[in-house]
């Protein structure tokens, strides 16, 4: 049997404007709004018995390559995703 973690099925529910991915039972996400061509990340939710994992980091990053991909921009509204930004200064070129 391997020790090598599952790689993070993440989905993207363009629908609902969420970036949803089902850790161990537990729903996390990255909720959006789409406004005009701006991302704005409204809210990032990870269960506590699945935190510390780096779940809100990897959804947070899917969310804002797939923002990257369709030439939007990413307005961090939600404090985590503030954070990340701070964090992959990389990805500044995005923010409106």
């Amino acid at each position: 049997m391997s020790d090598v973690a599952k790689p993070l099925e993440i989905i993207h529910d363009e629908a609902n404007q969420v970036f949803r991915a089902v850790v161990d039972g537990y729903d996390c996400e990255v909720e959006y709004r789409l406004q005009d061509k701006t991302m704005v990340i409204t809210h990032t939710g990870v269960p506590s018995p699945v935190g510390g994992r780096g779940i809100a980091a990897l959804l947070t990053k899917f969310a804002v390559q797939t923002a990257e991909a369709k030439h939007w921009k990413i307005t961090p509204a939600c404090s985590y995703a503030a954070t990340w930004f701070r964090r992959n200064p990389e990805y500044a070129h995005l923010l409106a």
